[in-house]
């Protein structure tokens, strides 16, 4: 490793984080799905399990980062992002030339391959923002996580590539750095409470063309506040002291390399663990040279683990399956949400979507600072809030079965809610985990629990049981609490299960044994690979 003394006048990774805001909010397109499915449905004459499996090709695309991930590690983040954009745009174009009826009598298999095309444009945004500030900010990943997890146009990314590359990360000695952070979490929340507020209230008022231009440029204002944090430090400069030093040069941040700080020792921190006596490292060194060592040191809980090396973990399965099955039942109920509202008497699921969303948003920002607060304070594992949310989805889902009068807005709100925490949460686990440098592949590998999951959940099980409800009832459409009941019931006791493995991960973050490799992993995957 080498030291690097930072210098006053080093470039801060504001700007960047700003950035990437802006394109994690263009790139959240694939939400939208639950908004136009019925249009597809309909204008296509599709049945629900041809809906379902849409969506599931929405999620495919959406989490299909693994390509990405190895990209990361090869080109430059406004690379990936270029990348994205083309995604997008000719992705999205497909689907608009589909349901405008542009073009009639698009195959059925072409609209899956371009939505999953275009959704997979998040995957290489998401990537590329999500690995660069993780290095910008290793001090505060959860924080990280949380700002970027929770805000989800090909013409935007283009314009904002350039911003989104590494920087030299901030010390931990500057105090502003939880100032920033925290001006820019509330202007997130305040952005995302003002559009809730607006959709709610053009849907019950008529609202003219002045008064929407008008919310349209309060919007823009609200969009670019964290531009202040860069601009603030450009004409008020602060002083920095010159006998900061850092583990690793930025070259080595770009690539993945680790960061070290003497003042962390909490192995819940990841990488940054405090490092091993200077003199055996000495030992090791010259044995090395020697000869007298042959087999490599396997790395610990923390250090950048290569992607094999992470599969025979036990902790990262743990945590894969618990994830998997998480999202994945949150996720039926998200591409189901327009003919759940409809099933339940609301024909319009703008203000379901709003709500659904709101708490997403609301749950990814949270649990990202949450989870960092009570890592760093009372050394907490961030899988004990995973543990909670699958509990508290469990009573979503059987307020969602209940289809008692107010129920569906309530149920939708704790579901976003733990959806969102769930999503947050995982990204900085692995990276505490597993390490840094091969962080992209890792985390994407964990995102395709997604998409499996909402390939067993939505398609196998709600589509085939609305289908079967709708025909019962000689309709195309379902109406009535029995077109999802079943389904609900099913994914309460998912999430059950869901909890149960994720508070394993919870007890494996103490026990040494869940940090090594499991032999019969090893020789299964020794097997396969």
């Amino acid at each position: 490793m080498v030291k690097l003394v930072l210098k006053a006048g080093s470039r801060p990774p504001w700007v960047g984080l700003a950035a990437a805001v802006w394109i994690q909010i263009a790139a959240g397109n694939s939400y939208n799905f639950p908004l136009y499915s019925s249009a597809l449905k309909s204008v296509l004459g599709l049945n629900q399990q041809q809906v379902t499996i849409l969506g599931v090709a929405n999620d495919v695309g959406e989490n299909f980062g693994l390509l990405p991930g190895i990209s990361c590690n090869k080109f430059p983040p406004w690379a990936l992002v270029l990348v994205g954009s083309v995604l997008c745009f000719f992705g999205y174009g497909v689907i608009w030339l589909a349901v405008s009826q542009t073009v009639s009598n698009l195959p059925y298999v072409l609209l899956c391959l371009a939505l999953c095309v275009a959704t997979n444009s998040g995957a290489w945004f998401g990537t590329a923002v999500l690995v660069t500030n993780m290095r910008n900010f290793p001090l505060s990943r959860g924080t990280i996580s949380g700002i970027l997890k929770a805000f989800g146009v090909s013409t935007v990314c283009l314009i904002l590539m350039y911003f989104i590359r590494p920087c030299t990360p901030p010390s931990g000695e500057d105090s502003s750095v939880h100032v920033h952070f925290i001006f820019t979490q509330a202007s997130s929340i305040l952005l995302a409470t003002y559009l809730v507020t607006t959709t709610i209230l053009s849907d019950m008022v008529s609202i003219n063309d002045v008064v929407s231009y008008i919310l349209v440029a309060i919007m823009i204002i609200l969009m670019i506040t964290p531009l202040a944090i860069p601009l603030k430090m450009t004409l008020f400069p602060a002083s920095q002291k010159n006998n900061v030093s850092l583990v690793g040069s930025s070259d080595q941040l770009a690539s993945g390399g680790d960061v070290s700080t003497s003042t962390q020792t909490n192995p819940l921190l990841g990488s940054f663990h405090e490092n091993e006596d200077a003199s055996s490292d000495i030992e090791i060194l010259i044995a090395e040279g020697e000869g007298a060592i042959r087999k490599k040191r396997r790395p610990k809980r923390g250090d950048d683990f290569k992607f094999k090396e992470a599969l025979v973990k036990a902790d990262f399965w743990l945590l894969w399956f618990s994830y998997s099955l998480g999202v994945g039942s949150g996720v039926t109920v998200l591409n189901n949400l327009a003919q759940i509202g409809v099933a339940l008497g609301v024909e319009d699921a703008t203000i379901l979507l709003s709500v659904f969303s709101f708490c997403n948003f609301i749950g990814r920002l949270g649990a990202g600072a949450v989870s960092e607060h009570f890592v760093r304070l009372k050394t907490l594992p961030r899988t004990i809030w995973m543990t909670s949310t699958q509990v508290i989805m469990i009573i979503a889902f059987l307020l969602y079965a209940s289809a008692l009068d107010g129920t569906l807005y309530a149920a939708t709100a704790l579901l976003g809610m733990c959806y969102g925490v769930q999503y947050s949460i995982m990204v900085p686990t692995v990276s505490e985990l597993f390490g840094l440098k091969h962080f992209g592949v890792i985390s994407s590998f964990m995102m395709l629990g997604n998409p499996i999951g909402a390939l067993l959940f939505s398609v196998f099980l709600a589509g085939n049981l609305y289908d079967t409800e709708a025909a019962k009832q000689g309709n195309s459409t379902c109406y009535g609490a029995n077109c999802f009941r079943i389904t609900f019931l099913v994914l309460a006791g998912v999430c059950g299960i869901g909890a149960i493995l994720s508070y394993g991960s919870v007890l494996c973050s103490g026990n040494y044994a869940c940090a090594h490799d499991s032999p019969a992993l090893v020789s299964a995957f020794s097997t396969l690979i």
